[in-house]
């Protein structure tokens, strides 16, 4: 997603570097500006993160009789994944060109989660799986809306030689975010309507705080290009012929994501339906298993990213990491106990946490152009949100094998596509 990026925005508004400092030296942005970040990361994944891996689940299962609860998980999972697909280059264009007096990140920021907290208030109090549809494309809408001038306030506000930092903390907020909102759903497990309302609450205030901190200039009127579909639709190509490593890599994240959508989405119905475990009980397993899981993740991604640049090799841990993934997977889907799906989970986690660390640094060894990273990497993060879509779509056939109910079918699909993911990396050349 392109990102228009004002070399001197990151000192609007903030102290002058201090007289002793050499003059060239760039200054670092202030504490309440990178607080204010990892705030509103935080609450807007809490908001959007809560339902994906719990809260959903339960209000589907509230609604349809037990038979038709998966698909009707994976009809709304699905349309609102595929909105958040185009939510992003969507906002971020309409951002770069917005020129109102309040900025052009804050309103799209605040907005978004205004709506957001609309849509998570219709899931909450919806009597259908037509209204939680809507609720939820609403919801989905928003949170993307807010997370996309969150990530465009880095390169806008954050000088180069903070990034790094940053950008680190603010992507945590993703795992912490899972267990927070699995600790909330414990609490209202007895009220659904509080389970939607108060994520969406802290999605608000978290976006509030930075709003309130950040420096934020319009889009100068003059500089302002036009926008329509083709430009739009353009956004999301990249000549796989001449860029074939990038191309190889996309395919390959897309393969490994699936493997990663295949437990993210379905794990709910896998405690109740295989495991035996009260939907009363379901919030308190969930924050469980979502703890020991961003555990494994945090291990394997510190793991992975230091042995990676230790090395200085990226694709014999991506093999690695598929690997285990896999592992995780059919450990998932052989798991007879709760303490056997934990110990699943970790393994799993682990893995998830090894390819994110590595894939990252082998995408930003093959962008096509550096002066375009930001589209580039737009691009390639539709490999990791498309799985959110198709998994739901396809997963219910998959289950239906043998009677119904065949989550080791389901595990074992996922496992082979991030296998074949992982050997498609080999296929990339201008990566050891």
């Amino acid at each position: 997603m392109p990102l228009t990026q004002d070399p001197g925005s990151a000192l609007a508004a903030t102290d002058r570097p201090d007289p002793a400092t050499p003059a060239d030296a760039p200054a670092d942005a202030p504490a309440k500006l990178i607080f204010g970040l990892v705030a509103a990361q935080l609450g807007v994944c809490i908001a959007v993160f809560t339902p994906i891996v719990v809260t959903l689940a339960l209000r589907v299962a509230q609604i349809v009789p037990e038979a038709e609860r998966g698909a009707a998980l994976g009809k709304v999972l699905s349309v609102g994944a595929l909105l958040a697909l185009v939510g992003n280059p969507l906002f971020g264009a309409l951002s770069d060109r917005t020129t109102s007096r309040f900025g052009r990140r804050r309103p799209w920021l605040v907005g978004g989660m205004a709506v957001a907290a609309v849509g998570l208030t219709v899931v909450g109090l919806g009597s259908s799986v037509t209204t939680l549809l809507v609720g939820w494309a609403i919801a989905q809408l928003g949170c993307n809306a807010a997370l996309c001038m969150v990530t465009a306030c880095i390169p806008d506000l954050i000088p180069e030689h903070q990034r790094g930092r940053v950008s680190g903390m603010v992507g945590m907020m993703l795992s912490v975010s899972m267990v927070a909102g699995s600790f909330l759903a414990q609490l209202f497990t007895e009220n659904m309507a509080l389970a939607f309302v108060v994520p969406a609450v802290v999605g608000v205030l978290g976006v509030c705080v930075l709003a309130a901190v950040m420096p934020d200039r319009p889009a100068r009127a003059e500089s302002v290009a036009s926008y329509g579909l083709r430009e739009f639709l353009h956004s999301f190509w990249v000549n796989p012929r001449k860029n074939p490593d990038y191309s190889w890599n996309f395919a390959s994240r897309f393969l490994v994501f699936i493997g990663i959508a295949c437990v993210t989405s379905y794990q709910v119905y896998f405690l109740m339906d295989r495991l035996g475990v009260a939907e009363g009980e379901v919030a308190s397993k969930m924050f469980t298993t979502t703890l020991v899981t961003v555990g494994g993740v945090v291990v394997g991604s510190l793991a992975g990213g230091w042995l990676s640049d230790a090395t200085g090799r990226r694709k014999p841990f991506v093999l690695a990491s598929a690997f285990v993934i896999g592992i995780g997977l059919l450990l998932i889907a052989t798991a007879g106990t709760f303490g056997m799906f934990l110990f699943a989970v970790a393994v799993f986690g682990f893995g998830e946490g090894l390819y994110l660390a590595v894939d990252v640094a082998l995408a930003a060894a093959v962008l096509p152009d550096p002066e375009t990273a930001a589209k580039d990497m737009g691009v390639l993060n539709i490999a990791n949100a498309l799985p959110q879509s198709l998994v739901p779509m396809l997963a219910p056939f998959v289950l239906a094998i043998g009677g119904g109910g065949n989550y080791g079918a389901l595990f074992l699909v996922g496992g082979i596509a991030a296998a074949v993911g992982a050997a498609l990396v080999q296929l990339i050349r201008s990566v050891r």
